[in-house]
């Protein structure tokens, strides 16, 4: 989740990730990048889920007793939890953005 990593240097990076994406087919950012906007965006999805999905075990082995680490714990938990507010507002965005479009008149 190379975008959606660095996000104050802990957690998720959202829109530092995005240099160059294609939306149909037009690039947007670096010329040389030649990255999709929707793999991108898969990409992130994949590794948010992952995130969530690690926190979870963390949890469950804290809980049964396999570990005794709580920050691990909380600090997995805190790091998915912000990995998926930046997903959300990053889908909040793009949709604003498509409303707009969407009400141009031609």
């Amino acid at each position: 989740m190379s975008g959606i990593n660095q996000v104050g240097g802990a957690g998720v990076g959202g829109a530092g990730g995005v240099q160059g994406g294609a939306i149909g087919g037009a690039q947007v950012g670096g010329a040389d990048s030649g990255v999709s906007f929707k793999d991108l965006l898969v990409k992130n999805l994949n590794e948010v889920n992952q995130m969530q999905e690690d926190a979870d075990s963390k949890l469950q082995n804290f809980l049964t007793g396999k570990t005794q680490n709580m920050g691990e714990v909380i600090s997995a938990s805190q790091k998915a939890s912000m990995a998926f507010s930046m997903l959300t507002q990053i889908r909040n965005k793009l949709q604003d953005a498509y409303d707009e479009v969407k009400n141009l008149r031609v």
